[in-house]
């Protein structure tokens, strides 16, 4: 059996109507790569990434399936090679990775900080959805205090949030953060209160809080810091099939918890959810981003029941392109990412603003090429901030710190 050839299909993703108002705001319009790999034995395997690998297409066209067992070398393409390996034995993509440890694997929601009702907004649908977690982003303009007042009020019982602190981010005093947030029975986990080398910060702040501390921007990727046990729980974000098998054995050898957040579509939620189930520890909330996403490009759609997602049957990921809805997302063009700007005056009558433009504000474009850099380059969309401040007003720490709390 030879991979004849692989279908590249870029295409833009449209949000779900009721979170796409703040996930323009916040990510924009977003892309996904789908790949259909063919073999000359007539089986189609499926993958999808974020970014399109298409220098690495040729690799694997010419090559049998199972050449890429514990591939490293790309997640999307792998996913579709393993997709095949399982068509081809006629089992089910987890077989493929061991005995299967569980049949549903434990999955959570996602969403952007944004006002607190229409966070409390997102916990009521996703808790109708079926899901019992719920993961998002801090942000510097919003008090996550009235946030998870707001969500704790019409949350139901048994529901959580993954706070996501990316690698601190905030002047706050994160152990005193930490503990108005506890007081909070909706309250879940912390992910990267601390910067990623902070290890010995990790280690004390475990033992400062009750609620689990998780682990997500590794400073040596998942190896040794984990020997010192500085989480409660591990995340694995995007690491190839062979990256996160290795790192499986690692975390089922001193028995830590741990989950896969690879965002895409059900493909590749899919994909995930069949590693999980042959993973021996691997009994944390997987995050996926499927369900912020309208259509898809496969026939079948498998939704949370009471937080966990059913891992499909197979052979191989058990999902069937669809034509019809691949041209439907190939003919989908989304609104433009509108300008914005965002003023906030503190206490002390400090002001900053963070704007949201096409081309970076602090350099003078010349036919669209940034001069703040020797080498002339395209200049990207960009967020700069700046801070006014009055005549003779200092800039208070406490008072005008772009905290979260």
């Amino acid at each position: 059996m030879k991979v004849t050839d692989i279908e590249v299909h870029e295409y833009w993703t449209e949000y779900t109507d009721w979170i796409r108002s703040p996930l323009m705001h916040y990510y924009g319009p977003q892309k996904r790569v789908l790949y259909v790999a063919h073999t000359d034995t007539g089986l189609i395997g499926l993958g999808e990434y974020h970014a399109a690998d298409t220098d690495l297409v040729e690799r694997y066209i010419g090559t049998n399936p199972f050449d890429w067992v514990g591939d490293e070398t790309s997640l999307g393409l792998g996913t579709a090679m393993y997709d095949l390996m399982g068509q081809a034995a006629g089992v089910p993509v987890w077989q493929l990775f061991g005995p299967r440890q569980r049949a549903w694997v434990p999955i959570g929601a996602w969403t952007v900080s944004t006002h607190p009702e229409h966070m409390a907004e997102a916990v009521k649908r996703y808790a109708a959805m079926g899901f019992t977690w719920m993961k998002f982003h801090l942000s510097p303009f919003e008090n996550v205090l009235d946030q998870t007042e707001a969500m704790a009020q019409v949350a139901p019982p048994g529901f959580r949030l993954h706070y996501d602190f990316t690698m601190h981010g905030t002047d706050d005093h994160m152990p005193q953060l930490l503990e108005e947030l506890s007081r909070f029975s909706i309250c879940g986990c912390f992910e990267d209160p601390l910067p990623g080398e902070d290890i010995e910060g990790y280690v004390e702040l475990r033992q400062r809080t009750h609620i689990p501390v998780v682990l997500h921007h590794f400073a040596t990727r998942a190896t040794y810091e984990v020997f010192r046990r500085p989480a409660d729980a591990y995340m694995l974000g995007h690491y190839t099939i062979g990256e996160a098998t290795r790192r499986a054995g690692l975390f089922a050898a001193i028995d830590a918890p741990f989950m896969l957040q690879n965002v895409g579509g059900q493909i590749t939620r899919a994909m995930a959810a069949h590693m999980m189930a042959a993973f021996p520890s691997a009994t944390f909330h997987m995050i996926n981003d499927t369900e912020t996403r309208a259509g898809d490009v496969v026939r079948e759609c498998i939704e949370p029941v009471n937080g966990f997602y059913r891992v499909p049957g197979g052979p191989g990921l058990g999902l069937t392109l669809d034509r019809d809805a691949l041209a439907r997302r190939l003919a989908f063009r989304p609104e433009p990412q509108a300008r914005w700007i965002v003023r906030t005056t503190y206490a002390n009558s400090a002001q900053t603003s963070t704007i949201r433009q096409t081309r970076c504000s602090w350099c003078v474009p010349i036919g669209g090429v940034s001069t703040h850099s020797r080498t002339p380059r395209r200049c990207p969309p960009t967020t700069g901030t700046t801070t006014v401040r009055p005549p003779g007003v200092p800039c208070s720490p406490v008072l005008s710190r772009r905290g979260w709390y």
